[in-house]
């Protein structure tokens, strides 16, 4: 795991300053304390941060191919690379050592831009081929690895696995893009087809982008994507034992280090379950931890203390307070982006909580999104029935005026809070789960704006591409569409976003096992009732996991890995929320109503209304901004 960045001249290709490169790296040195490297060679610069997992004292970057045509600097995993490299080695290859670094050089020399089809793992890379005087920059297929780029005013391209990494050269504009706000004020984060920075870039997840000397900027060229356009037939108990396969294959292929390892335990169905599998395939206790919260109602620490003492995990807990709300400048300098998923922080803690004992953790991270395990799958799935049996232009009205005059009841239990429930029944199945699953509805962003940033939206709105992007989903359901979104639009903007900074923060690998693209591949193509039956989510793999895990683990209401926010901005955090309206970064912006926000820093306080989540939202966009120099 690994820090990874770069200059690349489009047009003529003059020297490339290795200070320059350096100074990009140095700005994330927390993705690799263990090594550093840089190399030049007319119009192209490389450059590596190294934390040493496999081949420890071997396979430093940037790495040449043993012919010496092509360099490579890479961040992540090859989790098939010894499988690679003894095909490789059949077919003629060179080694000189026993890490997955070379193993991506050789497969580029031997299969070009379709080695990406043979590489099982995380990863995002660049290769210079000297030869062809071109530089290929890759993402893996789910986007668990990060990587940024931009055109500059020289005529070169940067790119780094951070956005702090391209801050660092002095070339880079700090200029706020509008519709990244929008963007970010919908969902809670700013998704991979924008950058909160005008002109910078994020390479999409499966993709991969091909460069030239004397040759236009291209576009980004897809080389994966996953299908629910198939059904799987078959008996559940055959279908079940497959899917035990592919678990026990993806959690076994994760746990190859050189280092020590671990794992995060929640105490939930997934991580339960990463953690079964690792103590299933390892001869020695399995090294695990949590962190809990002084908030009773959200703290999971003693179902995660069951599980361990079920599989007698070395297991370490530690408790998350009020008091570590201190940290927001640190968890708003981890993103650079504005980021507002609440979970960071936690997520953060329990990596550093890893760190004192491991160097590889292994989390639980993606059966929500392949298996249908979040509770907005149940209500999509409904919604989508209710809405085949009235059409569109009964449901819209009768639906739209109940949902616009039902009170948003944040204090009435969770069965009586019908407001969004009405209004996403009102609209398509493509808006109605984009309005689940965002955070800011667009009708209270109306509300929030100024004039000024109004006009310089214009007609976009943050809804419109996560809509396209479901309707041409390859997909037979709403179910289906709903969970492709999830896989390409949430979870590397959010989850995978979260996971990649906060472990990288601490110097600690985070690996994802239940995204292994095989096991994500099995999931899309089984019937929706293998996924989704009876209200109940997961429900294959809940089924095959019983013979590991007693029923209250598996079968207990999904809790969530959340942060009390909402209740310390009504306590001790209640001045931050009053001081959000009057804050200088976001006042000199002018993108928001001081009036409007001061009015929702009131109202949570007195517990009228839960504006929690926007709260937290504008408050790590003020932080954003200061940090980036934008305002």
């Amino acid at each position: 795991m690994c820090g990874i960045a770069g200059l690349f001249h489009l047009s003529t290709p003059k020297p490339v300053d290795p200070a320059r490169v350096e100074r990009m790296c140095d700005a994330m040195a927390h993705r690799g304390p263990d090594g550093h490297g840089i190399w030049t060679a007319p119009g192209v610069g490389l450059g590596h941060r190294r934390l040493s997992i496999i081949d420890v004292a071997g396979s430093p970057q940037p790495m040449a191919s043993s012919d010496g045509r092509a360099m490579l600097v890479f961040n992540g995993e090859i989790y098939n690379y010894r499988e690679l490299r003894e095909e490789l080695r059949g077919l003629g290859a060179r080694f000189h050592t026993d890490g997955d670094s070379e193993v991506i050089l050789a497969a580029w020399q031997r299969w070009g831009p379709d080695c990406l089809l043979r590489l099982h793992g995380m990863f995002a890379f660049a290769i210079y081929d000297c030869e062809a005087r071109s530089l290929f920059l890759a993402r893996d297929r789910l986007g668990v690895k990060p990587l940024f780029y931009a055109p500059l005013s020289d005529g070169s391209l940067a790119f780094a696995s951070e956005l702090k990494g391209l801050a660092a050269h002095p070339l880079l504009r700090r200029e706020a893009d509008p519709l990244a706000v929008e963007d970010y004020l919908a969902w809670g984060y700013v998704p991979d087809h924008r950058s909160i920075l005008a002109g910078v870039h994020k390479l999409p997840a499966g993709h991969s982008l091909m460069l030239r000397h004397d040759a236009p900027l291209p576009a980004p060229r897809q080389w994966w994507d996953v299908s629910f356009a198939e059904r799987r037939k078959g008996r559940a108990a055959d279908l079940e034992a497959e899917l035990l396969h592919l678990l026990r294959q993806a959690v076994r292929s994760r746990m190859v280090a050189d280092v020590p390892l671990g794992a995060f335990l929640s105490g939930g169905v997934d991580s339960s379950s990463v953690v079964a599998l690792m103590a299933e395939a390892s001869s020695s206790p399995v090294k695990t931890c949590s962190i809990g919260f002084d908030v009773s109602a959200l703290d999971e620490t003693s179902y995660a203390a069951q599980v361990a003492e079920r599989f007698s995990t070395e297991h370490l807990s530690r408790v998350v307070s009020p008091d570590d709300y201190g940290a927001a400048d640190t968890i708003a300098g981890m993103f650079d982006e504005p980021f507002a998923d609440g979970s960071a922080l936690p997520t953060w803690r329990v990596c550093q909580l890893a760190r004192e004992n491991v160097t590889v953790a292994l989390s639980g991270d993606g059966a929500d999104e392949a298996f249908a395990g979040y509770r907005r799958h149940r209500f999509q799935h409904g919604e989508d029935r209710l809405r085949a049996l009235v059409p569109q232009a009964l449901r819209g009205p009768l639906f739209g005026a109940l949902g616009a005059i039902y009170p948003k009841a944040d204090w009435a239990p969770r069965p009586l809070r019908a407001k969004a429930t009405l209004l996403a029944l009102a609209a398509s199945s493509e808006a109605g789960y984009a309005r689940a699953i965002g955070i800011t509805p667009p009708e209270l962003r109306e509300k929030l704006y100024t004039p000024g940033f109004l006009r310089l939206r214009g007609d976009y709105r943050a809804e419109q591409p996560f809509e396209a992007m479901m309707r041409a989903a390859p997909a037979r359901s709403g179910l289906d569409r709903a969970q492709y979104a999830d896989l390409r639009f949430w979870l590397p903007g959010d989850i995978l976003t979260k996971v990649d900074r906060t472990s990288m923060s601490a110097s600690l690998e985070a690996r994802e096992p239940l995204l292994d693209h095989r096991l994500i591949e099995f999931a899309a193509s089984l019937p929706e009732s293998m996924r989704l039956r009876r209200g109940e989510g997961k429900w294959l793999m809940k089924k095959a996991m019983r013979r590991y895990l007693p029923d209250p683990v598996l079968y207990r209401q999904k809790q969530g890995f959340v942060t009390p926010i909402a209740q310390w901005f009504r306590g001790p955090l209640a001045g931050e929320a009053r001081a959000i309206a009057t804050s200088a970064a976001l006042a000199r912006t002018e993108w928001f109503d001081s009036r409007r926000l001061a009015t929702l820093g009131e109202e949570h306080i007195s517990g009228r209304a839960d504006h929690s989540r926007l709260l937290w939202q504008l408050l790590m966009l003020d932080k954003s901004l200061v940090g980036m120099g934008i305002a």
